[in-house]
């Protein structure tokens, strides 16, 4: 089975951080509430598509950003998943392609997948570091 890199972002708000809602009609994950993210496109960094999908998906540029850790999610495909936390961005948030995003307590964040799950608890356990 292919590896798929995707990149992950969790912005930050104090304790509050961004989560989606995912279109129905996504082959990935339909409808469930997730961390905002896209995939790495050939011959792209992580930083370069943490810019590009933060620009696609939110409209907005990380300004502070730090790599948090790297876990597999297991979908239609596989998926190595890039964690960023992003603590100050330039622009304003708007969903370009979830239907829905909004901020959420991060202790108690209503995540649709086990990897988005254990990225925030990794957050928690290391403090905001950015």
């Amino acid at each position: 089975m292919d590896i798929h890199e995707c990149v992950s972002f969790i912005l930050l708000n104090e304790s509050q951080v961004l989560l989606e809602k995912r279109s129905e009609s996504k082959e990935t994950d339909p409808g469930l509430i997730t961390i905002p993210g896209g995939h790495i496109e050939h011959g792209e960094s992580q930083v370069q598509a943490l810019f590009r999908e933060l620009d696609e998906e939110l409209s907005v540029v990380p300004i502070h950003y730090k790599y948090l850790c790297s876990l597999y999610h297991p979908t239609t495909e596989l998926q190595l998943i890039h964690y960023f936390v992003v603590t100050q961005w330039k622009g304003d948030i708007t969903a370009q392609e979830a239907d829905d995003v909004a901020w959420y307590s991060l202790g108690s964040a209503p995540i649709g997948i086990a990897a988005d799950g254990i990225a925030l608890k990794e957050v928690e356990r290391v403090g905001v570091f950015v």
